[in-house]
């Protein structure tokens, strides 16, 4: 298997309006190929030494590795949080069509 550029990345954000600003701006951008929006997640987490909880909308970025550092600085710029979750995982395959797609897209 090859090593490849492309990546997922997950950004959750507090909001559905959060979350398409945010996408907007990374596909308008060129940082992004797509952005998909899950409207709705209930997530659980430790803040400041407690259990807590929020209703967050997420974000699944189709992008690539090399635009990671970009992007965090373009979220961080826009996100209400002030420790915005954003992590990055690997495309380890995919359809060659959606990946060449891809690579076109972001620039």
């Amino acid at each position: 298997m090859k090593k490849t550029d492309r990546i997922i990345v997950l950004i959750t954000a507090g909001s559905e309006e959060e979350a398409h600003r945010i996408a907007e701006s990374l596909v308008k951008g060129k940082k992004a190929a797509c952005a998909n929006i899950v409207p709705r997640v209930d997530s659980l987490f430790r803040w400041e030494g407690k259990l807590d909880s929020a209703r967050e909308s997420l974000l699944l970025v189709k992008t690539k590795a090399s635009l990671f550092s970009e992007i965090v600085e373009m979220v961080k710029r826009m996100h209400s949080y002030e420790v915005p979750e954003i992590i990055a995982l690997p495309i380890i395959a995919g359809s060659e069509d959606y990946l060449e797609w891809l690579d076109i897209a972001c620039q």
